[in-house]
C-alpha cells in the first residue's frame, strides 16, 4: 500500500504536522510527503491513500491574497511559495477509483472556519472516497509555534488512517 501525503505551508507547522502523519502512515505502508508546489497534477494509480493539508486563512484555503499576507508577516522565507492547496485541487485529477482520501488543516484553536474542511467537500467533489473526517491540529498563533503534543496526535492520526485503509468496508 501507498500514502502519498501533499501540504501547503507557510511558517513550516503543517509541514511540520505532513512529516508527523507520514511517520504515523510508515509503520503501515509506503508513504511519500510532497510540498504543493511539487505535487503532480494528477494523483497516479499506484496511491491507495492521499492525505492533504493546508494552513487555515480567513476561514478556508489559502488564495493569493492571503498567501502574500503571510509573506508580509514572516521571518523568514515561505515553505509554500507558488500554488497553493486550492488551486491544486481545483485543478488535480485522481487516476485511481479505489483511491481513498483525508484532509488536515493547521490553525489558531478559536479561529473560526476550516481549510481541511473546505479540502474535504473539494474531494468529495471530485468523486474521490475521503476515509475521515476534517482534522485541525493546532497553533498558538499566527506564526505558530505548534500547540504541544500536536506532533504526537498528528502522529496518531495517521496510525489512525493507516488502520482505517487496512479494515476492509
Amino acid at each position: 500500500m501507498y500514502a502519498l501525503v501533499l501540504y501547503e505551508s507557510m511558517f513550516g507547522n503543517t509541514q511540520q504536522v505532513a512529516r508527523s502523519i507520514a511517520d504515523g502512515l510508515a509503520a503501515v505502508m509506503r508513504v511519500e510527503t510532497m510540498e504543493i508546489g511539487a505535487a503532480p497534477s494528477t494523483v497516479p494509480e499506484d496511491v491507495d491513500l492521499l492525505v492533504v493539508g493546508g494552513p487555515t486563512h480567513a476561514f478556508s484555503m489559502t488564495r493569493p491574497s492571503t498567501r502574500e499576507s503571510a509573506a508580509q508577516q514572516a521571518r523568514e522565507p515561505l515553505v509554500s511559495r507558488g500554488v497553493g492547496l486550492r488551486e491544486w485541487l481545483d485543478n488535480a485529477r485522481f487516476a485511481s477509483s479505489h483511491l481513498a482520501a483525508a484532509a488536515f488543516d493547521t490553525r489558531v484553536r478559536r479561529a473560526p472556519g476550516s481549510a481541511a474542511r473546505a479540502a474535504r467537500r473539494r474531494l468529495r467533489r471530485h468523486g474521490v472516497r475521503v476515509s475521515a473526517p476534517a482534522e485541525s491540529f493546532f497553533v498558538t498563533g499566527t506564526l505558530g509555534p505548534l500547540a504541544d503534543g500536536e506532533l504526537d496526535r498528528a502522529r496518531r492520526w495517521g496510525e489512525h488512517l493507516a488502520a482505517l485503509l487496512a479494515t476492509p468496508a
